[in-house]
């Protein structure tokens, strides 16, 4: 209803009426749409935007209803969204407030982005990777001039290393003229690198946005153009989720313009630090140096010493050695005289003279113990011999046949004890007390025993 003029309504009034009439009117629906500049912040909930050919609505999908939502909610993906459209009051935005979410289907820039990149990948588009230089000389910014992307690179690498020469090549970022003069760019900057060779490495760059953003930089042909570069690239197109053809065919991306100018030179702080660091080793080192060499210089300068009272001390040693040298050769001396004097008496207990004399009174006295004893000896021998003939005599045979007895033999030698044992025609031979008698038997005779047992042929 109108208000009279005098009672204007606020702002907050015009807002909850105006929720109030979207919330009663439209009501709760169901939405069609892709998926745009979701974002999740740390309290939860999730922000996106639902659109289509010809329009687009804010929605937020608060966290006591995100956490029931199975689908994965990406840039360019279709779904169907059911909510109640009303208004945030604070900022009069007009959203919907999600309580559903569907997947209907890929969104088609995301569809044809996956096909495109999968191609590129099948046929090699994306194998480079060439080491940039590090720092590059002189470093060729292709981006809008009027961005923050420009503005953000300037100013780290003015504070990281200001040697870098930087030439801005101000080419579109956005739109359909984008890609064709991001080509025609490489294509000039690749042709003069070959006049010029301190140009060494280029930067594609831009800041955040939408899929349809950064569409540009998923061309088909820019990435080949790329990718045909004679000079190293490094791709740094949006935020850390944006991911664009033109970063698979660089030599290297970065997640933002900033991170790329960090990847492409060194920060000058850091380096002043470590020289700062460096020199004062250096100047450490160098203060030992000086203190060890002088402390060895006054120690060889402790031990140095007067070329006269080098000689006077050597002249004394050698003295000293002189004198050692005499009483050691006296030393040896006596030594080798005493040990003469003990050989030689030594030899003399060993003189053949003297082995000689003693052996000659050792023959001396066993010639003298020889005569006297060879008498005794023998007297002792015939006093043996003369019982052992007794005996002998006593018992021989001989002595038998001296009294009248006689020994018959045969022809053998075998000595004939009875008759029986001849025969008539054997010749014999008997054994007088003196001399043999050759026999031959005519016939054998009984036989007769004498008074003292003898046995008598007949």
């Amino acid at each position: 209803m109108p208000t009279p003029d005098d009672s204007p309504l606020s702002v907050s009034d015009v807002n909850q009426r105006a929720r109030r009439a979207l919330e009663q009117d439209v009501g709760e629906v169901w939405v069609e749409g892709e998926l745009s500049g979701v974002s999740r912040p740390s309290s939860g909930h999730v922000y996106f935007t639902l659109k289509d050919e010809r329009a687009q609505l804010r929605c937020a999908l608060f966290r006591t209803r995100a956490r029931f939502i199975a689908a994965p909610m990406r840039d360019g993906d279709r779904v169907k969204v059911r909510g109640q459209v009303s208004l945030f009051e604070p900022r009069g935005d007009y959203q919907l407030i999600v309580e559903a979410v569907r997947a209907a289907g890929e969104g088609e820039l995301l569809a044809a982005y996956e096909r495109l990149k999968a191609r590129l990948a099948a046929e090699g588009v994306f194998t480079n990777a060439r080491p940039l230089p590090f720092p590059p000389r002189h470093l060729l910014v292709l981006t809008s001039p009027t961005g923050a992307a420009i503005r953000d690179v300037l100013a780290v690498l003015a504070a990281r290393w200001p040697l870098t020469q930087v030439t801005l090549i101000p080419v579109p970022v956005q739109g359909r003229e984008a890609a064709p003069a991001m080509i025609s760019a490489l294509g000039l900057l690749n042709r003069q690198s070959a006049l010029d060779a301190s140009r060494d490495a280029i930067l594609i760059t831009r800041g955040g946005g939408s899929l349809e953003d950064l569409w540009a930089f998923n061309d088909e042909h820019l990435a080949r153009a790329i990718f045909h570069s004679r000079l190293p690239v490094m791709a740094a197109v949006g935020h850390e989720v944006d991911t664009t053809l033109a970063d698979f065919a660089a030599d290297a991306r970065a997640p933002t313009p900033s991170a790329g100018a960090e990847q492409l030179v060194p920060d000058r702080r850091e380096r002043l630090h470590r020289l700062e660091r460096l020199a004062e080793r250096l100047t450490r080192a160098q203060r030992a140096r000086l203190d060890t060499d002088a402390q060895r210089l006054d120690h060889l300068c402790a031990r140095l010493r007067h070329p006269g009272e080098v000689l006077a001390a050597r002249r004394q040693q050698l003295d000293q050695l002189e004198a050692r040298l005499r009483r050691a050769m006296r030393a040896r001396l006596d030594q080798e005289r005493r040990r003469a004097r003990h050989l030689h008496q030594r030899l003399a207990l060993r003189s053949p003279d003297r082995l000689t004399d003693q052996a000659g009174q050792r023959l001396e006295r066993a010639t003298q113990r020889l005569h006297q004893a060879m008498p005794r000896a023998l007297a002792r021998h015939r006093e043996r011999l003369g019982g052992v003939v007794r005996e002998l005599q006593a018992v021989s045979p001989l002595a038998v046949l001296g009294r009248g007895y006689a020994i018959l033999e045969d022809e053998r030698g075998r000595v004939i004890r009875r008759a029986a044992d001849t025969a008539p025609g054997e010749r014999l031979e008997a054994r007088l007390g003196e001399g043999r008698l050759a026999l031959t038997v005519i016939r054998p005779l009984a036989c007769d025993t004498g008074p003292h047992g003898e046995t008598h042929a007949k």
